[in-house]
C-alpha cells in the first residue's frame, strides 16, 4: 500500500510541477466571410473584429483557452471572381458575437518560468457558438430582416505562432477558419421555415465559414507551484 501511495503522489507532483500560468488579453484583428454571398477567396480581411482571451496553460505543450470576438461578416457578389455572382449583386452585413473554447497545442515547449524569451507555432481548435440575427433576401433581392436571432455553432481551426517579447507580455499572430453548422449567416437560407422553400438558395450542401485573422496580447500572472516531495 505505501508503493501504491508513493506512485500515486508521485504523478500528482510531477503533474503540480507543470508550468501552470495564466493569460488574459485582447485579440484585434479582421474578419471575411465564406458561403453562398460575396467572394469566394478564403483569407480576404474586409471588416474589423475585436475582442478578450484567456488562456490556462495547463503544461508547456497545451492550454486550456477561451475567447469573445465581435465582428460583423460581409458578403458583395460585386467582389466575386465568380460572375454569375457580379451578376446577381447581392450583398450582406452581419454582426456577430462569437465564444469559443478549446485546447491550444504547441509545437515546442513553452515554458514561461524559464526566465528564457521562448516561441512556438501553435494549433488550436474546439467549440464555437456566434450569436446572429436571420435575414434573406426577398424577391426583389433586398436583404429583409426576420427579426429574430439564431446561435451557429461550429469548430475553429486555427494556426499561429507566438513569442514572449518581455516577462509578462505575450503576442502572437494567428489565422483561423470557423467551420459552422449553419447556412444561415449570410441570409441565403431563412430561419423561418415557412418562407425557406421559396426564398433559399445556393449550394444547400454547403455550410457557411468565417475567418479571423490578427494578433493577440495577453498578460502573464500566477506563480508556477511546486509540491514535489521526491
Amino acid at each position: 500500500m505505501r508503493y501504491l501511495t508513493a506512485i500515486v503522489l508521485f504523478f500528482i507532483s510531477s503533474q503540480l510541477c507543470q508550468s501552470q500560468t495564466h493569460e488574459i488579453g485582447l485579440f484585434v484583428g479582421a474578419s471575411n466571410f465564406i458561403g453562398d454571398v460575396g467572394s469566394t477567396k478564403y483569407i480576404a480581411p474586409n471588416k474589423p473584429a475585436f475582442g478578450g482571451i484567456y488562456k490556462w496553460n495547463r503544461s508547456p505543450r497545451h492550454s486550456f483557452r477561451f475567447s469573445l470576438i465581435y465582428s460583423e461578416l460581409e458578403g458583395k457578389d460585386s467582389k466575386s471572381d465568380d460572375p454569375r455572382r457580379v451578376q446577381r449583386n447581392y450583398e450582406f452585413t452581419n454582426q456577430i458575437i462569437e465564444a469559443s473554447v478549446g485546447l491550444e497545442f504547441t509545437f515546442f515547449d513553452f515554458d514561461l518560468h524559464t526566465g528564457k524569451n521562448v516561441a512556438t507555432p501553435y494549433l488550436y481548435t474546439g467549440v464555437t457558438v456566434a450569436y446572429h440575427d436571420n435575414y434573406y433576401f426577398n424577391s426583389q433581392g433586398n436583404l429583409t430582416s426576420e427579426n429574430t436571432s439564431s446561435y451557429a455553432y461550429g469548430i475553429p481551426m486555427v494556426v499561429g505562432f507566438k513569442m514572449n517579447i518581455f516577462d509578462s507580455i505575450i503576442i502572437a499572430a494567428e489565422i483561423g477558419a470557423r467551420y459552422t453548422f449553419s447556412d444561415e449567416l449570410d441570409g441565403s437560407v431563412p430561419d423561418s421555415k415557412n418562407i425557406q422553400d421559396v426564398y433559399s438558395f445556393g449550394n444547400i450542401n454547403n455550410n457557411d465559414w468565417y475567418m479571423f485573422t490578427g494578433i493577440t496580447l495577453t498578460y502573464t500572472f500566477g506563480k508556477k507551484p511546486c509540491f514535489c516531495i521526491f
